[in-house]
């Protein structure tokens, strides 16, 4: 008797019910909504407050909405269509950004998932769509490269007068184009110079060149080698790719495409993003660290004065507000330093940057002495030195950390240095929570861009057209399917019409995994499916021909069905796994589009052989399994050949 244990065929039944649950998002579409996210560093969103806030703006304008949520990367409201959604961004705009010059809030126009809420709570979510069936932005950013090794020789600059003032070598240093010239008075000076130099020239970044223009102008000439530069380069790219991830988590884009492209260019591509000077905004944001030390503090009525207008800042110095976060105390300490009793008050800096953030080699978020959320910093060797030297030198004074963001700095904290600190690490803590914590180390981890870069080319594409796109694809896989149908129909009769089942629990089983996964699909993701369709009904062709075979040879209807599954078993697998290795090497060796249509060819392998031979062999025993005297299968026509 052909019949599977109760067991299996429960487990079965389960997985092609939990194929339907997770494929049931994808049909509900998705809504029109506006993102609510923080514009600056320093400045957090509170889901409960703001949510109640654009609650009561959009009530006021008479809009109605579909729901306002919140999440890690802002708040979201949805809407019942694009008109309400391009209404609702303009009242909730002058909601949050009085000051148009200065944003203090990115509203950003974006897509929800329509799915029911109890779809969601069991995570059952849609498929991300690519930028061609979604609508979206393409940008392709050329890499400053030029402006890499600039930059990279400012600091060399930098770190080489401090290297040779410490051990008292005189010598005057120049930037020349792409060198670094060091001229010297003596034969002598520009010798201890050069061991000074190479001993600290890690990985022989510098080549080091001597020149004699006189009796009294000796020089060394730096330059950076052709292997240094290459890896700057890449440095720079890799950094920025890094870096437009982390910004580009502010605009709740699900899968953005990061990727580089040849030796300079990056390619951004952001699916759902309606709004190009928003996407921009976002690209070109720019955010650091910087140390300095304060002239000014609050109690000194120089700092009143100036705040209150009466007074311009002495020369050299510039004007900051400490941070207020909430009418918290947000502190920040570097090691032993402890805190100012100055929350948001005017403080006078001098505009001389003793560190910046360049000097930072990693940022994580923990917890301090006091079990206080708080955000640890570590310095380079250079940063290191100064930081130790900065602190000797300025014990019992206050020192302002600032969070740059496109020019515009504001004071996190101002310590008092207690005592000399050394071993490069900086400590910021205080009255801040775990999330504003990771927040504010992943803003100093991103930073600023490694190299500027410029938008060489920017591509929009509607939701109308990404919709047209949609319709196009599952057209063409919907009559793909009804085509196939019908043939096995006409072909093998009741096994066709199993069969046809089995492609379409294929199907299901294949849109949940790509949804469960959060893969992404595209217009080649599609084009996917539509194969695996093909190639999982030649499975079921394999095994109704195989079937068919054993009848003609004679066997009992029962043995030939477990005779046709059997024997077709070893060529399905050895078919599938030969395709199977060359969609792998699609997905290792391709990139783009070939990589997703790569993935769902993958998938789509596992699923077919999945249904083509459990799915429908568990339909057949339903059917055929409990007859004892089976005379026939309805499997088409049996041709026998002619003995004659």
């Amino acid at each position: 008797m052909n019949r599977y244990p109760v067991w299996k065929n429960i487990l079965i039944i389960a997985v092609l019910f939990w194929g339907l649950f997770y494929t049931l998002p994808n049909f509900f579409g998705e809504a029109p909504a506006v993102q609510i996210s923080s514009a600056k560093p320093t400045l957090d969103i509170d889901p409960v407050a703001d949510s109640a806030r654009i609650a009561r703006a959009l009530e006021t304008a008479g809009i109605e909405h579909k729901g306002i949520f919140s999440d890690t990367t802002g708040i979201r409201a949805r809407f019942i269509d694009s008109d309400t959604q391009a209404h609702a961004k303009d009242v909730i705009e002058n909601t949050f950004n009085p000051n148009k010059q200065d944003p203090s809030y990115t509203v950003a126009l974006n897509l929800l998932p329509n799915s029911p809420q109890w779809l969601t709570k069991i995570r059952a979510l849609p498929m991300y769509l690519g930028l061609d069936l979604r609508g979206g932005v393409h940008f392709l950013l050329e890499v400053d490269m030029p402006g890499a090794i600039s930059s990279r020789l400012e600091t060399i600059v930098r770190d080489l007068r401090k290297q040779l003032r410490d051990k008292n070598v005189r010598a005057n240093l120049t930037r020349e184009g792409d060198t670094v010239v060091i001229r010297f008075r003596e034969a002598a000076q520009r010798a201890a110079a050069r061991a000074v130099i190479q001993s600290s020239n890690n990985d022989n970044e510098l080549q080091l060149t001597e020149r004699d223009m006189g009796s009294d102008d000796f020089r060394l000439v730096a330059s950076l080698g052709l292997q240094a530069q290459k890896k700057i380069q890449e440095s720079a790219i890799t950094q920025n790719i890094d870096t437009l991830q982390k910004r580009i988590d502010a605009l709740g884009v699900a899968e953005p495409v990061i990727q580089q492209q040849g030796a300079s260019r990056i390619v951004v591509q952001l699916p759902g993003v309606q709004d190009v000077a928003i996407a921009k905004e976002i690209l070109g944001r720019t955010a650091t660290l910087e140390l300095r030390m304060v002239e000014g503090v609050p109690g000194d009525q120089q700092s009143f004065d100036v705040a209150s207008g009466r007074a311009q800042p002495p020369l050299g110095t510039e004007l900051y507000i400490e941070r207020r976060n909430n009418n918290r105390r947000s502190r920040a300490q570097p090691s032993q330093a402890e805190d100012a009793n100055d929350i948001g008050l005017p403080l006078l800096l001098h505009k001389q940057i003793e560190l910046t953030g360049k000097n930072l080699t990693g940022a994580q978020a923990g917890f301090d002495e006091n079990s206080q959320p708080a955000v640890h910093l570590t310095l380079d060797s250079a940063g290191t030195e100064r930081f130790r030297e900065l602190t000797r030198q300025n014990v019992g004074r206050h020192m302002a950390i600032l969070l740059v963001e496109k020019g515009k700095g504001e004071v996190v904290t101002a310590p008092v240095i207690r005592t000399e600190i050394g071993g490069g690490r900086v400590q910021i803590s205080g009255s801040m929570t775990s999330a504003e914590a990771n927040k504010t180390a992943l803003l100093l981890r991103a930073g600023a861009l490694a190299a500027p870069m410029e938008i060489i080319e920017e591509r929009t594409i509607g939701p109308s057209r990404g919709a047209d796109n949609i319709s196009k694809g599952f057209h063409s896989t919907l009559w793909g399917f009804i085509a196939i149908a019908v043939f096995m129909c006409a072909y093998y009769r009741l096994f066709g019409l199993v069969s046809a089942v089995a492609l379409t629990a294929n199907l299901l089983l294949l849109v949940a995994l790509l949804s469960l996964l959060q893969a992404t699909l595209t217009l080649p993701g599609i084009a996917a499916m539509a194969l695996a369709l093909g190639m999982a009904i030649d499975s079921n062709v394999l095994i109704n021909e195989r079937i068919r075979e054993e009848l003609r040879n004679g066997y009992t209807p029962q043995a030939a069905i477990t005779a046709g599954y059997e024997r077709a078993w070893n060529t399905i697998l050895d078919s599938n796994v030969t395709t199977f290795i060359a969609a792998l090497a699609l997905l290792i060796f391709g990139s783009g589009p070939i990589r997703g249509f790569a993935v769902v060819h993958c998938l789509g392998i596992l699923t077919s052989m999945f249904s083509a031979i459990l799915v429908s062999r568990m339909i057949i025993n339903f059917i055929y399994g409990r007859q004892r005297r089976l005379e026939a299968l309805s499997i088409g026509q049996i041709w026998k050949p002619d003995t004659n």
